[in-house]
């Protein structure tokens, strides 16, 4: 079927934003003088949001007033620092163009803090998407997998669920939809392999914007 409403996660979907989410952990842990971690598992630790990314960096058994110092560094050194090394993927914003080009409306939702999100799409994407958000629960709603975030973008354009498909990079993403009622199409060019994500539950993965583009319009 054709969608009304193609919603995007960010991170490990339309951007690559693992080097600069990697370099901003190590920051924060050394100037705690905490260990550092490899880019491959700051990849495994992203999905729920910065505060849950820094709760798995930090070692196990760290006290909370430290895990604590570390989320603050990480949120300063991140938002000057949040563009440094990101881009997006090959194709995606020209893809994001011909799904409005098609009557298509677009949206990200991500567990990004809000500023970052922001920050990012006006960089980026600007003038590409109808609605983006990132974390919000501070206005009460929870982050993904829950479904709340996916209602508020449904609500706020006026499209219902059934119009709607959801477009992610992990098994976040896969439970988002999930929870949410809608179909979803994963991508393999993210944080997550092809076999995590069937693994988690995806059915439809595609390889790379054209294939999304086709399967979104269909």
């Amino acid at each position: 079927m054709s969608y009304a409403l193609a919603i995007f996660d960010l991170d490990g979907t339309v951007l690559d934003t693992l080097d600069d989410l990697a370099d901003a952990t190590n920051a924060a842990l050394a100037r705690a003088e905490l260990p550092v971690r490899t880019r491959d598992e700051v990849r495994a630790f992203v999905g729920n949001g910065i505060r849950a990314l820094v709760e798995r960096a930090v070692p196990h058994g760290t006290p909370s007033a430290v895990t604590d110092t570390v989320f603050a560094s990480f949120r300063e050194y991140y938002a000057a620092h949040c563009a440094d090394r990101t881009a997006p993927y090959a194709g995606v914003p020209e893809l994001v163009a011909t799904l409005r080009a098609a009557g298509c409306r677009t949206a990200v939702l991500s567990n990004k803090a809000d500023f970052a999100v922001q920050e990012l799409c006006h960089r980026y994407f600007e003038g590409l998407f109808d609605v983006v958000a990132g974390e919000r629960e501070s206005a009460g709603i929870p982050k993904k997998p829950a479904p709340d975030g996916v209602y508020a973008i449904c609500k706020e354009l006026d499209i219902p669920l059934s119009c709607a498909v959801y477009i992610g990079d992990s098994e976040v993403d896969v439970a988002t939809a999930q929870n949410a009622g809608l179909d979803a199409i994963l991508v393999d060019w993210g944080f997550r392999t092809a076999a995590q994500l069937r693994a988690a539950g995806a059915q439809r993965i595609v390889c790379d914007a054209a294939a999304l583009a086709d399967a979104v319009l269909a």
